[in-house]
Protein backbone atom coordinates (compact mmCIF):
# COMPACT_ATOMS: atom_id res chain seq x y z
CA UNK A 1 0.00 0.00 0.00
CA UNK A 2 1.13 3.51 -0.95
CA UNK A 3 2.42 5.22 2.24
CA UNK A 4 3.39 9.54 1.60
CA UNK A 5 7.33 8.98 2.08
CA UNK A 6 7.45 7.03 -1.06
CA UNK A 7 8.57 9.82 -2.96
CA UNK A 8 10.78 11.14 -0.14
CA UNK A 9 12.52 7.05 -0.60
CA UNK A 10 12.35 7.52 -3.81
CA UNK A 11 14.33 10.53 -4.05
CA UNK A 12 17.44 9.25 -1.65
CA UNK A 13 20.66 7.66 -2.83
CA UNK A 14 20.06 3.66 -2.25
CA UNK A 15 17.62 3.70 1.21
CA UNK A 16 18.08 0.47 3.13
CA UNK A 17 15.03 -0.95 4.32
CA UNK A 18 16.00 -0.09 8.05
CA UNK A 19 15.93 4.02 6.06
CA UNK A 20 12.79 3.34 5.01
CA UNK A 21 11.15 2.07 8.34
CA UNK A 22 12.53 4.85 10.25
CA UNK A 23 11.32 7.45 7.41
CA UNK A 24 7.99 6.24 7.49
CA UNK A 25 8.16 6.20 11.48
CA UNK A 26 9.20 10.03 11.67
CA UNK A 27 6.23 10.62 9.13
CA UNK A 28 3.61 9.58 11.29
CA UNK A 29 4.96 10.85 14.27
CA UNK A 30 5.08 14.08 12.45
CA UNK A 31 1.41 14.04 10.81
CA UNK A 32 0.06 12.78 14.47
CA UNK A 33 1.84 15.80 16.03
CA UNK A 34 0.65 18.17 13.98
CA UNK A 35 -2.93 16.80 13.80
CA UNK A 36 -5.62 18.76 12.54
CA UNK A 37 -2.76 22.39 12.13
CA UNK A 38 -2.86 23.73 8.28
CA UNK A 39 -0.94 25.82 6.45
CA UNK A 40 -2.09 29.25 5.25
CA UNK A 41 -2.83 27.33 1.63
CA UNK A 42 -5.68 25.71 3.70
CA UNK A 43 -3.36 21.97 3.08
CA UNK A 44 -2.44 19.82 5.91
CA UNK A 45 0.65 21.13 7.52
CA UNK A 46 2.38 17.98 6.77
CA UNK A 47 2.41 18.98 3.77
CA UNK A 48 5.28 21.13 4.42
CA UNK A 49 7.95 18.73 6.09
CA UNK A 50 7.12 16.31 3.58
CA UNK A 51 7.91 18.83 0.68
CA UNK A 52 11.63 19.78 2.44
CA UNK A 53 12.04 16.07 2.92
CA UNK A 54 11.89 15.50 -0.48
CA UNK A 55 13.94 18.00 -1.21
CA UNK A 56 16.58 16.65 1.26
CA UNK A 57 16.58 13.41 -0.53
CA UNK A 58 17.06 14.80 -3.89
CA UNK A 59 20.21 16.39 -2.60
CA UNK A 60 21.54 13.21 -1.28
CA UNK A 61 21.09 14.20 2.04
CA UNK A 62 21.70 11.47 5.06
CA UNK A 63 18.73 9.38 6.83
CA UNK A 64 19.10 11.80 10.11
CA UNK A 65 19.19 14.91 7.95
CA UNK A 66 15.49 13.76 6.18
CA UNK A 67 14.38 12.88 9.18
CA UNK A 68 15.41 16.08 11.10
CA UNK A 69 13.61 17.98 8.03
CA UNK A 70 10.36 15.92 8.89
CA UNK A 71 10.19 16.57 12.58
CA UNK A 72 11.60 20.21 12.09
CA UNK A 73 8.40 22.34 13.50
CA UNK A 74 7.26 19.85 15.84
CA UNK A 75 9.17 20.88 18.78
CA UNK A 76 7.76 24.79 18.72
CA UNK A 77 4.68 24.14 16.84
CA UNK A 78 3.11 20.94 18.84
CA UNK A 79 3.40 19.63 22.09
CA UNK A 80 6.27 17.40 21.31
CA UNK A 81 9.28 17.66 23.50
CA UNK A 82 12.82 17.74 22.47
CA UNK A 83 13.57 14.89 24.75
CA UNK A 84 11.01 12.54 23.13
CA UNK A 85 12.96 13.05 19.85
CA UNK A 86 16.36 12.32 21.08
CA UNK A 87 14.31 9.12 22.43
CA UNK A 88 12.86 7.77 19.20
CA UNK A 89 15.54 8.92 16.93
CA UNK A 90 18.96 9.79 18.41
CA UNK A 91 21.26 12.84 19.53
CA UNK A 92 21.88 13.28 16.34
CA UNK A 93 18.41 14.28 15.51
CA UNK A 94 17.53 15.85 17.94
CA UNK A 95 20.45 18.49 17.73
CA UNK A 96 19.48 19.57 14.36
CA UNK A 97 15.57 19.73 15.11
CA UNK A 98 16.76 21.82 17.95
CA UNK A 99 19.24 23.87 15.48
CA UNK A 100 16.56 24.16 12.76
CA UNK A 101 14.20 25.54 15.75
CA UNK A 102 16.44 28.50 16.55
CA UNK A 103 17.77 29.51 13.26
CA UNK A 104 13.43 29.97 12.75
CA UNK A 105 13.49 32.49 15.42
CA UNK A 106 15.86 34.90 13.38
CA UNK A 107 13.93 37.07 11.05
CA UNK A 108 15.56 40.13 9.25
CA UNK A 109 13.55 42.79 7.67
CA UNK A 110 15.64 44.37 5.36
CA UNK A 111 18.09 46.93 7.94
CA UNK A 112 21.66 46.89 5.59
CA UNK A 113 23.93 46.66 8.18
CA UNK A 114 22.43 44.15 10.01
CA UNK A 115 22.49 41.59 6.92
CA UNK A 116 26.00 40.29 7.77
CA UNK A 117 25.09 39.76 11.32
CA UNK A 118 22.66 37.73 10.49
CA UNK A 119 24.46 35.68 8.15
CA UNK A 120 26.89 34.98 10.71
CA UNK A 121 24.65 34.49 13.35
CA UNK A 122 23.28 31.82 11.01
CA UNK A 123 26.29 30.11 10.72
CA UNK A 124 27.43 30.22 14.37
CA UNK A 125 24.00 29.22 15.73
CA UNK A 126 23.91 26.30 13.25
CA UNK A 127 27.38 23.93 14.45
CA UNK A 128 26.12 21.13 12.11
CA UNK A 129 26.30 22.23 8.45
CA UNK A 130 23.19 20.14 7.75
CA UNK A 131 20.69 22.37 10.34
CA UNK A 132 21.63 25.12 7.51
CA UNK A 133 20.64 22.62 4.66
CA UNK A 134 17.65 21.87 6.58
CA UNK A 135 16.71 25.73 6.75
CA UNK A 136 17.34 26.08 2.72
CA UNK A 137 15.03 23.25 1.91
CA UNK A 138 12.43 25.09 4.69
CA UNK A 139 12.60 28.29 2.79
CA UNK A 140 12.75 26.89 -1.05
CA UNK A 141 8.93 25.61 -0.08
CA UNK A 142 7.89 28.59 1.32
CA UNK A 143 9.01 30.84 -1.60
CA UNK A 144 7.37 27.93 -3.61
CA UNK A 145 4.34 28.77 -1.64
CA UNK A 146 4.75 32.70 -0.52
CA UNK A 147 1.66 33.51 -2.31
CA UNK A 148 -0.84 32.42 0.37
CA UNK A 149 0.93 35.16 2.94
CA UNK A 150 -0.32 38.64 3.55
CA UNK A 151 1.91 41.57 1.11
CA UNK A 152 3.71 42.75 3.82
CA UNK A 153 4.98 39.48 4.91
CA UNK A 154 5.71 37.94 1.43
CA UNK A 155 7.82 41.15 0.68
CA UNK A 156 9.99 40.39 3.81
CA UNK A 157 10.63 36.74 3.77
CA UNK A 158 11.72 37.80 -0.40
CA UNK A 159 13.83 40.22 0.92
CA UNK A 160 15.39 37.75 3.79
CA UNK A 161 15.80 35.06 1.14
CA UNK A 162 17.90 37.07 -1.23
CA UNK A 163 19.72 38.66 1.29
CA UNK A 164 20.76 36.16 3.48
CA UNK A 165 19.90 32.61 2.39
CA UNK A 166 21.13 32.98 -1.26
CA UNK A 167 24.42 34.37 -0.63
CA UNK A 168 24.60 31.33 2.08
CA UNK A 169 23.81 28.92 -0.64
CA UNK A 170 26.11 30.45 -3.01
CA UNK A 171 28.66 29.75 -0.37
CA UNK A 172 27.88 26.35 0.23
CA UNK A 173 28.05 25.68 -3.80
CA UNK A 174 24.36 24.77 -4.13
CA UNK A 175 23.96 26.12 -7.52
CA UNK A 176 20.69 24.49 -7.74
CA UNK A 177 19.09 25.46 -4.21
CA UNK A 178 20.47 29.19 -4.82
CA UNK A 179 19.41 29.71 -8.57
CA UNK A 180 15.47 28.70 -7.37
CA UNK A 181 15.64 30.61 -3.90
CA UNK A 182 17.10 33.80 -6.14
CA UNK A 183 14.44 33.53 -8.86
CA UNK A 184 11.12 33.06 -6.39
CA UNK A 185 12.83 36.36 -4.55
CA UNK A 186 12.92 38.09 -7.86
CA UNK A 187 9.17 37.18 -9.05
CA UNK A 188 7.80 38.48 -5.42
CA UNK A 189 10.10 41.47 -5.04
CA UNK A 190 9.85 42.72 -8.61
CA UNK A 191 7.13 40.98 -10.06
CA UNK A 192 6.73 43.09 -13.60
CA UNK A 193 10.60 42.94 -14.17
CA UNK A 194 10.71 39.32 -13.74
CA UNK A 195 7.73 38.54 -15.93
CA UNK A 196 8.99 40.90 -18.84
CA UNK A 197 12.56 39.07 -18.09
CA UNK A 198 11.48 35.57 -18.18
CA UNK A 199 8.73 36.53 -21.22
CA UNK A 200 12.05 37.59 -22.88
CA UNK A 201 14.06 34.46 -22.43
CA UNK A 202 11.14 32.09 -23.43
CA UNK A 203 10.84 33.82 -26.83
CA UNK A 204 14.47 33.85 -26.92
CA UNK A 205 14.54 29.64 -26.56
CA UNK A 206 11.49 29.22 -28.85
CA UNK A 207 13.21 30.82 -31.57
CA UNK A 208 16.58 29.48 -31.14
CA UNK A 209 14.98 25.49 -30.51
CA UNK A 210 15.47 24.33 -33.70
CA UNK A 211 19.25 25.53 -33.92
CA UNK A 212 20.38 24.39 -30.82
CA UNK A 213 18.74 20.71 -31.09
CA UNK A 214 21.01 20.55 -34.46
CA UNK A 215 24.57 22.13 -32.83
CA UNK A 216 24.03 19.31 -29.88
CA UNK A 217 23.02 16.72 -32.56
CA UNK A 218 26.59 17.70 -34.42
CA UNK A 219 28.57 17.93 -31.02
CA UNK A 220 27.31 14.42 -30.45
CA UNK A 221 28.40 12.67 -33.34
CA UNK A 222 31.96 14.52 -32.93
CA UNK A 223 32.24 12.93 -29.58
CA UNK A 224 31.60 9.54 -30.57
CA UNK A 225 33.60 9.80 -33.66
CA UNK A 226 36.34 10.64 -31.62
CA UNK A 227 35.98 8.14 -28.90
CA UNK A 228 34.55 9.28 -26.11
CA UNK A 229 32.06 6.88 -24.53
CA UNK A 230 29.61 7.35 -21.79
CA UNK A 231 28.77 10.86 -21.46
CA UNK A 232 26.09 12.90 -21.52
CA UNK A 233 24.56 16.33 -22.87
CA UNK A 234 22.29 19.04 -21.28
CA UNK A 235 20.92 22.35 -22.72
CA UNK A 236 19.82 25.04 -20.37
CA UNK A 237 18.67 28.75 -20.76
CA UNK A 238 20.08 30.98 -18.03
CA UNK A 239 17.93 31.76 -14.96
CA UNK A 240 15.74 34.37 -14.91
CA UNK A 241 17.35 36.75 -12.07
CA UNK A 242 20.85 35.54 -13.41
CA UNK A 243 20.49 36.78 -16.72
CA UNK A 244 18.27 40.25 -15.51
CA UNK A 245 21.56 40.94 -13.10
CA UNK A 246 24.12 39.83 -15.70
CA UNK A 247 22.37 42.53 -18.34
CA UNK A 248 22.51 45.10 -16.15
CA UNK A 249 26.23 44.76 -15.51
CA UNK A 250 26.73 45.08 -18.73
CA UNK A 251 24.61 48.36 -19.82
CA UNK A 252 21.48 46.45 -21.13
CA UNK A 253 23.00 45.35 -23.69
CA UNK A 254 22.44 42.13 -24.83
CA UNK A 255 25.25 41.51 -27.47
CA UNK A 256 27.44 41.36 -24.60
CA UNK A 257 26.00 38.60 -22.94
CA UNK A 258 27.44 35.58 -24.22
CA UNK A 259 25.42 32.46 -21.93
CA UNK A 260 22.25 32.85 -22.29
CA UNK A 261 22.04 29.42 -24.08
CA UNK A 262 24.56 26.60 -22.69
CA UNK A 263 25.17 23.14 -23.63
CA UNK A 264 27.04 20.73 -20.86
CA UNK A 265 28.96 17.91 -22.03
CA UNK A 266 29.21 15.83 -18.59
CA UNK A 267 31.95 13.01 -18.80
CA UNK A 268 33.52 10.19 -16.70
CA UNK A 269 36.82 12.07 -15.80
CA UNK A 270 39.07 15.38 -15.39
CA UNK A 271 41.09 13.85 -18.70
CA UNK A 272 38.17 13.32 -20.91
CA UNK A 273 37.13 17.27 -20.15
CA UNK A 274 40.17 18.67 -21.85
CA UNK A 275 39.82 16.12 -24.73
CA UNK A 276 36.09 17.02 -24.92
CA UNK A 277 37.37 21.09 -25.25
CA UNK A 278 39.69 20.05 -28.05
CA UNK A 279 37.06 18.04 -29.73
CA UNK A 280 34.53 21.51 -29.04
CA UNK A 281 36.94 23.84 -30.61
CA UNK A 282 37.76 21.96 -33.66
CA UNK A 283 33.89 21.85 -34.41
CA UNK A 284 33.15 25.48 -33.57
CA UNK A 285 35.46 28.44 -33.42
CA UNK A 286 35.86 29.49 -30.01
CA UNK A 287 35.68 33.32 -29.01
CA UNK A 288 38.92 34.65 -28.06
CA UNK A 289 39.14 35.33 -24.32
CA UNK A 290 36.12 33.26 -22.91
CA UNK A 291 37.58 29.81 -22.06
CA UNK A 292 37.88 29.65 -18.25
CA UNK A 293 39.52 26.32 -16.09
CA UNK A 294 37.79 26.09 -12.86
CA UNK A 295 39.08 22.86 -12.97
CA UNK A 296 42.88 23.79 -12.83
CA UNK A 297 41.28 26.63 -10.32
CA UNK A 298 38.18 26.39 -8.37
CA UNK A 299 36.06 28.67 -7.72
CA UNK A 300 36.26 29.69 -3.64
CA UNK A 301 32.91 27.40 -3.36
CA UNK A 302 34.12 24.79 -4.76
CA UNK A 303 32.87 24.65 -8.44
CA UNK A 304 34.81 23.05 -11.23
CA UNK A 305 34.10 23.11 -14.64
CA UNK A 306 35.93 24.05 -18.02
CA UNK A 307 33.78 26.95 -19.89
CA UNK A 308 34.25 27.96 -23.36
CA UNK A 309 32.34 30.18 -25.51
CA UNK A 310 31.63 29.46 -29.17
CA UNK A 311 30.43 30.58 -32.35
CA UNK A 312 27.25 27.93 -33.84
CA UNK A 313 27.25 27.98 -38.02
CA UNK A 314 23.56 29.03 -37.12
CA UNK A 315 24.80 32.61 -35.79
CA UNK A 316 24.23 31.53 -32.65
CA UNK A 317 26.34 31.97 -29.13
CA UNK A 318 26.84 29.20 -27.23
CA UNK A 319 28.25 28.86 -23.79
CA UNK A 320 29.37 25.18 -23.63
CA UNK A 321 29.97 23.75 -20.14
CA UNK A 322 32.55 20.49 -19.67
CA UNK A 323 32.67 18.57 -16.59
CA UNK A 324 32.60 14.95 -14.69
CA UNK A 325 29.82 13.28 -12.93
CA UNK A 326 31.42 14.55 -9.45
CA UNK A 327 31.58 17.99 -10.46
CA UNK A 328 28.24 17.79 -12.16
CA UNK A 329 27.08 16.97 -8.80
CA UNK A 330 28.83 18.94 -6.57
CA UNK A 331 27.92 22.12 -9.19
CA UNK A 332 24.14 21.73 -8.28
CA UNK A 333 24.54 20.70 -4.94
CA UNK A 334 27.72 21.34 -3.30
CA UNK A 335 28.43 20.97 0.21
CA UNK A 336 25.35 18.20 0.36
CA UNK A 337 26.70 16.13 -2.74
CA UNK A 338 29.53 14.83 0.38
CA UNK A 339 26.32 13.46 2.60
CA UNK A 340 25.64 10.98 -0.39
CA UNK A 341 29.03 8.89 0.51
CA UNK A 342 28.12 6.00 3.09
CA UNK A 343 31.51 6.23 4.28
CA UNK A 344 30.59 8.09 8.15
CA UNK A 345 33.92 9.56 8.74
CA UNK A 346 33.24 11.78 5.37
CA UNK A 347 29.50 12.48 6.53
CA UNK A 348 30.45 13.38 9.85
CA UNK A 349 33.88 16.01 8.43
CA UNK A 350 31.29 17.81 6.01
CA UNK A 351 28.56 17.95 9.17
CA UNK A 352 31.60 19.35 11.84
CA UNK A 353 32.20 23.06 12.59
CA UNK A 354 35.13 22.64 9.94
CA UNK A 355 32.36 23.59 7.03
CA UNK A 356 32.01 27.28 8.95
CA UNK A 357 35.81 27.50 8.00
CA UNK A 358 35.18 29.20 4.68
CA UNK A 359 33.17 32.42 6.73
CA UNK A 360 35.84 32.50 9.29
CA UNK A 361 39.65 34.06 7.73
CA UNK A 362 42.21 33.65 10.48
CA UNK A 363 40.87 30.21 10.38
CA UNK A 364 42.05 29.14 6.68
CA UNK A 365 45.86 31.03 7.65
CA UNK A 366 46.17 27.84 10.42
CA UNK A 367 45.32 25.63 8.11
CA UNK A 368 47.85 27.06 5.26
CA UNK A 369 50.19 26.97 7.78
CA UNK A 370 49.28 23.19 8.53
CA UNK A 371 50.40 22.41 4.94
CA UNK A 372 48.29 19.25 5.72
CA UNK A 373 46.39 17.78 2.52
CA UNK A 374 43.39 15.42 2.92
CA UNK A 375 42.73 12.54 0.56
CA UNK A 376 39.20 12.41 1.19
CA UNK A 377 36.95 12.97 -1.93
CA UNK A 378 35.93 16.21 -1.59
CA UNK A 379 36.68 19.73 -3.40
CA UNK A 380 39.48 21.73 -2.15
CA UNK A 381 38.04 24.02 0.12
CA UNK A 382 36.09 21.17 2.00
CA UNK A 383 39.34 19.73 2.30
CA UNK A 384 41.18 22.41 4.10
CA UNK A 385 38.23 22.64 5.95
CA UNK A 386 38.03 19.58 7.25
CA UNK A 387 41.98 19.47 8.05
CA UNK A 388 41.51 22.64 10.05
CA UNK A 389 38.53 21.06 11.94
CA UNK A 390 41.16 18.11 13.10
CA UNK A 391 43.82 20.58 13.96
CA UNK A 392 41.32 22.78 16.16
CA UNK A 393 40.20 19.75 17.93
CA UNK A 394 43.87 18.88 18.84
CA UNK A 395 44.81 22.40 20.11
CA UNK A 396 41.34 23.15 21.43
CA UNK A 397 41.97 26.87 19.33
CA UNK A 398 38.59 26.44 17.42
CA UNK A 399 36.78 28.53 20.41
CA UNK A 400 39.20 30.92 20.68
CA UNK A 401 40.32 31.81 16.69
CA UNK A 402 35.86 32.07 16.37
CA UNK A 403 35.44 34.73 19.17
CA UNK A 404 38.56 36.50 17.99
CA UNK A 405 37.75 36.46 14.02
CA UNK A 406 34.27 35.44 13.44
CA UNK A 407 32.90 36.94 16.92
CA UNK A 408 35.39 39.78 17.28
CA UNK A 409 34.75 40.11 20.76
CA UNK A 410 30.65 40.53 19.87
CA UNK A 411 27.56 39.11 20.83
CA UNK A 412 24.09 39.27 19.19
CA UNK A 413 20.47 40.38 21.28
CA UNK A 414 17.21 40.65 19.38
CA UNK A 415 14.17 42.98 18.93
CA UNK A 416 10.87 41.63 20.05
CA UNK A 417 10.22 41.10 16.70
CA UNK A 418 13.06 39.02 16.35
CA UNK A 419 15.30 41.42 14.25
CA UNK A 420 19.20 40.11 15.18
CA UNK A 421 21.38 43.11 16.96
CA UNK A 422 25.22 42.75 16.46
CA UNK A 423 26.98 44.76 19.47
CA UNK A 424 30.10 44.41 21.57
CA UNK A 425 30.08 42.61 24.75
CA UNK A 426 29.47 44.86 27.51
CA UNK A 427 26.72 46.49 24.98
CA UNK A 428 23.75 48.03 27.34
CA UNK A 429 20.50 49.21 26.03
CA UNK A 430 21.22 52.44 25.16
CA UNK A 431 23.40 51.07 22.68
CA UNK A 432 21.23 48.65 21.52
CA UNK A 433 18.26 51.36 21.12
CA UNK A 434 21.01 53.39 18.92
CA UNK A 435 21.95 50.77 17.30
CA UNK A 436 18.37 50.17 15.82
CA UNK A 437 17.71 53.83 14.66
CA UNK A 438 18.95 57.45 16.42
CA UNK A 439 15.18 58.90 17.13
CA UNK A 440 14.76 55.36 19.00
CA UNK A 441 17.98 56.12 21.33
CA UNK A 442 17.04 59.64 21.71
CA UNK A 443 13.02 58.98 22.82
CA UNK A 444 14.10 56.42 25.12
CA UNK A 445 13.04 56.20 28.27
CA UNK A 446 13.32 52.63 29.71
CA UNK A 447 14.13 49.14 28.47
CA UNK A 448 13.01 45.16 29.39
CA UNK A 449 15.00 42.67 29.07
CA UNK A 450 13.50 39.03 28.39
CA UNK A 451 10.40 40.65 29.65
CA UNK A 452 11.56 42.60 32.69
CA UNK A 453 12.43 46.14 33.18
CA UNK A 454 16.02 46.75 33.54
CA UNK A 455 17.88 49.86 34.22
CA UNK A 456 19.73 51.26 31.20
CA UNK A 457 22.87 50.80 32.34
CA UNK A 458 22.74 46.82 32.56
CA UNK A 459 25.01 45.26 30.20
CA UNK A 460 23.67 43.02 27.84
CA UNK A 461 24.25 38.63 27.64
CA UNK A 462 24.26 37.04 24.10
CA UNK A 463 20.93 36.02 23.24
CA UNK A 464 18.65 38.82 25.01
CA UNK A 465 15.48 39.84 24.15
CA UNK A 466 15.34 43.52 24.25
CA UNK A 467 12.70 46.00 24.27
CA UNK A 468 12.97 49.39 24.22
CA UNK A 469 9.99 51.86 25.27
CA UNK A 470 9.94 55.53 24.30
CA UNK A 471 7.92 58.91 24.69
CA UNK A 472 7.81 61.65 22.28
CA UNK A 473 9.22 64.56 24.19
CA UNK A 474 12.17 62.29 25.85
CA UNK A 475 15.75 63.21 25.07
CA UNK A 476 19.04 61.57 26.11
CA UNK A 477 20.50 62.07 29.52
CA UNK A 478 24.83 63.00 29.53
CA UNK A 479 25.21 59.70 32.23
CA UNK A 480 24.20 57.40 29.03
CA UNK A 481 27.43 58.45 27.56
CA UNK A 482 29.02 56.61 30.63
CA UNK A 483 27.78 53.45 30.11
CA UNK A 484 27.12 53.33 26.24
CA UNK A 485 29.86 51.04 24.65
CA UNK A 486 29.66 51.97 20.76
CA UNK A 487 31.05 54.98 19.69
CA UNK A 488 27.45 55.25 17.51
CA UNK A 489 25.56 55.61 20.47
CA UNK A 490 28.02 58.12 22.07
CA UNK A 491 28.29 60.30 19.05
CA UNK A 492 24.17 60.35 19.01
CA UNK A 493 23.54 61.30 22.76
CA UNK A 494 26.68 64.11 22.70
CA UNK A 495 25.11 66.00 19.29
CA UNK A 496 21.72 65.64 20.91
CA UNK A 497 22.32 67.46 24.20
CA UNK A 498 24.02 69.51 22.72
CA UNK A 499 21.78 70.79 19.47
CA UNK A 500 19.53 71.03 23.10
CA UNK A 501 21.69 73.34 25.18
CA UNK A 502 22.07 75.53 22.25
CA UNK A 503 18.58 75.87 21.91
CA UNK A 504 17.39 73.58 19.10
CA UNK A 505 15.28 70.78 18.59
CA UNK A 506 16.66 67.53 19.32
Amino acid sequence: MAHPTDEIIRAMHSPTAKDTEIIRDAYDFAEKAHGEEKRKSGEPYIIHPRAIAITLAKLGMDRDTIVAGILHDTIEDTPVKLEEIEKRYGTNVATMVEGVTKLSKLKYRGVERHVESMRRLLVATANDVRVIIIKLADRLHNMETLQYVSEEKRARIALETREVYVPIAERLGMGLLKAQLEDLAFKNLEPEKYKETATFLEEQGQKAKGALDESVKDLRKALAETGIKNFRTESRIKNVHSFSAKLERKDNDIDKVYDIFAVRIIVPTSDDCYKTLGVVHSLWRPIPGRVKDYIANPKPNGYRSIHTTILTPQKIILEVQIRSEDMQKESKFGIASHFAYKDQNVTEKAASLGWALQFIPSLMRVVRGAGAQTAAPLPRWLSELNEAANVFREQKSFQKALKEDFFAERMFVFTPKGDVIDLPVGATPVDFAYAIHSDIGNTMVGAKVNSKLVQLSTPLKNGDIVEINTKKNAHPNKKWIDFAKTSSAKHHIRNTISRIESGQKP
